[in-house]
Order: C-alpha cells, then structure tokens, then sequence
C-alpha cells in the first residue's frame, strides 16, 4: 500500500527516535531515507531503518551526537559527526561548503566520525540548487579487495557529481565501485533471491551467487573481470576520505550488515565549485546544454538522473509503497 511521503517520514523518523536517536538526527535520517525510496532506491531507503534502528541500540551510531564545525582554513573545512548517523553532519558540511565556495570559488568539506553516507548524489543537491557544481566520495566498511588480492580491503566506495542545468533538472551521477552498489546484494539477501555471477566473492574468495554468502565475504571491483580500475580509483577514494581528512579506513569498520560491532568512524568529502569563479555561470549553463544536446542525438540515450527525478515526482504525487507487515510493525494499523 503506498503513503505520502510526510507520512511514511514521520513513521521512519519515530523508528529511530524509538531506538535512541534525537529528534534533529532522526528527521535527517528519515528525510534522507524516503528520498532514496521514492527515486526508487530501496537498497539504501526503507531496507535500512531496521539496520540503523539497530545500531543505534547497541551503540554503534551515538543517538545524542551533534554535529560539529571541526576546523576550517579558507575553503576547506572538517565536520565531526560525533558517531552519530551521516545526514546531519552531511548537510552541515553542505551549507558550509556552497557558503565556502560562494567566497573562495571552491571549497572542500570533509565529514568524519561518520556512518552510512546513504544516496551520495542527494547530498549534493544543495550545490545545484545554489547553481554551483558538487562531487561527492565517501568509504564504506571493507568490501572490495586490492588489486590482484582476496581479503576485502576497501568499501564500495560511491563516487557522486551533480551539474546543475538552466531549466531543467541536474544531471546525477552516483556509482558505487563495486560491480553493483553492496545495498542490492542486501535486499538479495533478505529476499532470499540468488545474485547474478560476477558480483561478488565468498569468504574463502570464490565466485558465489549466493547473496548471504557474498555479505559474508567480498564484492567484486566493477571490471575486476578485465582490468583493476575498479580497485584502483576505490584506492583513491579511500585516501582521499582517510588520510586526508582523518577517517578510519574501511577494513577499520565493522560491516554494516551486522547490528554489533564498532563505531565505523567513516569519512565523506564534498567539493563544491562555482562556475561563476571559472568560465562564468552562463559560458557554463551553455556548454553543458551543447553537450546535452549532442547526447540526446542517439535514440535511447537517458540523462543520468532522469528516472530518479521522475520516480521522485510520481511519488510526491502518490505516495511511496510501503510493505502492510513492515508498516503495522512500525505500529501503523
């Protein structure tokens, strides 16, 4: 049965709250999680209230945590989030960075002490929507090995990038550096539905397509078939939200898919450009417009982002679909 969206955050929200979040931590969550299930994400929407509901109980996530102004010199800043859930500190490390950016031309914000990043690309829109250009990268628990190795080494490690348009949506661009985004291999699981070959390793390091089996061990680096790429560019991320802004690595993580463990402690980084600081606004939106043009010669060819802002509206419209059995659990007759 589906439910509108005002609903089912309100419903998300006091899951959380229920489990030891704060009123701000938890609305942030719940804002960022209908998002995701309404561009029809599942893997990182509603599929995650139970898993953070039980982090926040055996204190993974710290419930209380405030996110904090760390540091900052110019255009580059540090946010704690203090253990807690990702959003909060996410979005504090946006507004200071568009605002950043708006003085500098650029700017680069890092979030550490951090969680689960969720859609990477949703963080981002507060540059578009400013008119300015975002990347976003961000680590996760080990996942993926090294190149030529077998032990998960780094996460999944999304890489995310928002261009803004002239009337018209943003382009989105958001892929995870596994063959496919670790969340699918979840709902898998949770189905009980095989995943194709190629996706993952088990946890002596053989092919599976068994998806508990794959949680249990590693994912596969996207063209570790053919070519390290995939693990090379995750070795980027990796350092770029570690070592350079001072979050634990990945293999430091207890997976998420596990309700004890550590405080993952991991690390997202934003940069934010104003075009108007480089070729100008208008030299910007103009070009981004030939380009888009020239894509949309070729019959087939969808902008990225196109079908995730238009699940989005459909579901401002009419609601999301949320399963009777979960939504009575949540204390919805």
């Amino acid at each position: 049965m589906k439910h509108p969206l005002a609903q089912v955050r309100l419903a998300v929200a006091a899951q959380l709250q229920r489990a030891g979040a704060g009123a701000a931590m938890a609305e942030s969550a719940a804002r960022a999680l209908v998002l995701a299930e309404a561009q029809g994400l599942g893997s990182h929407g509603l599929s995650r209230v139970a898993q953070y509901a039980a982090h926040l109980r055996n204190g993974r996530v710290d419930g209380s945590a405030v996110p904090r102004l760390l540091r900052r010199r110019g255009g580059a800043l540090v946010v704690d989030a203090g253990a807690g859930l990702a959003f909060g500190a996410c979005e504090l490390a946006m507004g200071q960075a568009v605002a950043a950016a708006r003085e500098h031309g650029i700017a680069l914000a890092g979030v550490v002490r951090s969680h689960h990043g969720g859609v990477l690309v949703d963080h981002l829109r507060a540059a578009a929507e400013a008119g300015m250009v975002g990347l976003g990268f961000t680590n996760s628990p080990a996942a993926m090995p090294a190149a030529g190795g077998r032990h998960p080494v780094f996460g999944t490690n999304p890489v995310a990038a928002i261009f803004p348009r002239e009337h018209a949506d943003p382009l989105l661009i958001d892929l995870s550096l596994s063959e496919v985004a670790r969340g699918k291999v979840m709902v898998a699981a949770q189905a009980g539905r095989p995943i194709p070959p190629g996706w993952a390793l088990d946890a002596q390091g053989r092919p599976t397509t068994d998806a508990s089996a794959a949680l249990e061990g590693s994912m596969l680096p996207m063209g570790a078939a053919t070519s390290p790429k995939g693990a090379m560019l995750a070795l980027v991320v990796e350092l770029l939200v570690t070592a350079l802004i001072g979050a634990n690595f990945g293999f430091e993580a207890s997976s998420f898919f596990v309700d004890e463990g550590n405080q993952p402690g991991l690390g997202q980084l934003f940069v934010v450009i104003d075009p108007g600081a480089l070729a100008g606004q208008a030299q910007y939106l103009g070009r981004v417009e030939v380009l888009v043009a020239e894509m949309l010669r070729d019959e087939g060819v969808r902008l990225p982002g196109a079908r995730r802002e238009a699940l989005r509206r459909q579901a401002e419209r009419e609601g999301v679909e949320v399963p009777e059995a979960l939504w009575q659990a949540w204390g919805h007759a």
